[in-house]
């Protein structure tokens, strides 16, 4: 009895056979790395005990790539093989015979995918160099996005690759679960159901000049309660934009470092507040999301750094004007900070602050306390 049994159990897998043949040749081969049939049929009784002649898996083959016509182009069966009888260029699956490198292999292979090699290649690596998402689930991410959509030869590739243009990452593994508490708690109708929008409460992380390689929690565990209204990525990390009943104002926190967020079944407070934002030009004001004083200030520029000021600030409510032919003046509304005087002093001699009278004294004065340090 239990030889018939695996025997049926062998009946059911042999009738997967082209299913699992699509599977391996997905997996396996690309226009660089090819399969025989006899290779083909090797790896279907080892991996999946499925007994293949040679003859049996260019048939299959044949049958995949019309499924496969038919579904691109919305036709029947019939209609897919004669288009392919008309054009073989539209086979999924096709026949290399490598003639370079071995007339006698004849090797088939997956010309195309649902995804270009390219587009893989830059997903996995926008995931790798996103600081909001930690190595694990990083290499979790990279798992499901080159697995089916690309062949074994091409995943090791795009993970070498990717892991070239690293980053900093965060440590906090618990991201998703914070963004789906907070999508919830923001959320008007949940599985269907009204739902007050409502605040959320959580603790901040912080490092430690004691252990930098370890986050603890600020304030001595100081637990903050603030009403969430928008989610948005900058420079590569994910901030929630919330109301503070404490300060009366819409500041920013950062989702990785946020501890244990949870619902407070309370009401949310400040949407007055935060319809005052434009949202398209918060983070050109913000600068790197650190808040300071609003100010209309007056930028002279040379004409090369025009570019470079368009991506900074935009043209939403920013005025472009042409001072001489070497230079152009920028009028803008930021918020005046220490990280702005940063950035202006980074950009050297290229930029000058021209005014407001007051904001120019202030950097002045930032420069010269920079000055007194050495």
């Amino acid at each position: 009895m239990p030889e018939e049994k695996g025997n049926n159990g062998r009946k059911q897998n042999q009738k997967m056979k082209p299913f699992l043949t699509y599977h391996i040749l997905t997996k396996k081969t690309d226009e660089e790395h090819t399969m025989t049939a006899d290779e083909i049929a090797a790896d279907l009784e080892v991996e999946f005990d499925v007994a293949a002649e040679r003859r049996s898996i260019y048939t299959d083959i044949a049958e995949i790539n019309k499924m496969l016509v038919a579904i691109e182009h919305n036709v029947t069966l019939e209609e897919a093989q004669e288009m392919i009888d008309e054009d073989e260029e539209l086979k999924v699956i096709k026949l290399d015979s490598h003639k370079e490198r071995d007339p006698k292999k004849k090797g088939f292979y997956v010309s195309s995918r649902r995804f270009h090699i390219q587009d893989i290649h830059l997903l996995a690596e926008c995931v790798y160099t996103a600081k909001f998402i930690s190595e694990k689930t990083a290499k979790k991410l990279m798992k499901i996005i080159c697995e089916g959509l690309t062949s074994e030869h091409q995943a090791a590739q795009i993970k070498y690759d990717a892991f070239l243009v690293g980053r900093q990452k965060t440590q906090n593994d618990n991201l998703y679960s914070n963004i789906l508490t907070i999508n919830a708690a923001m959320s008007k109708r949940i599985e269907g159901e009204p739902h007050t929008p409502e605040k959320i409460k959580f603790k901040y992380l912080e490092y430690s000049i004691d252990n930098v390689n370890q986050q603890v929690e600020r304030g001595k565990g100081r637990v903050y309660v603030v009403s969430p209204y928008q989610l948005i990525i900058n420079d590569g990390n994910y901030y929630l934009l919330a109301f503070d009943d404490k300060s009366k104002k819409i500041r920013t926190y950062r989702v990785d470092r946020m501890k244990g967020v949870s619902y407070t079944d309370i009401p949310r407070d400040g949407e007055e507040e935060f319809k005052k934002i434009d949202l398209k030009n918060y983070t050109q004001k913000k600068f790197s999301m650190y808040s300071g004083k609003e100010k209309t200030i007056t930028l002279r520029c040379i004409m090369p750094l025009l570019d470079t000021m368009i991506e900074r600030f935009g043209t939403k409510g920013v005025v472009y004007t042409k001072a001489d032919d070497e230079h152009f003046n920028v009028q803008v509304t930021v918020d005046i900070s220490d990280q702005f005087f940063g950035w202006l002093l980074g950009v050297g001699k290229r930029v000058k602050l021209t005014s407001p009278e007051e904001t120019v004294s202030d950097f002045k004065a930032y420069l010269d306390k920079v000055r007194d340090m050495y």
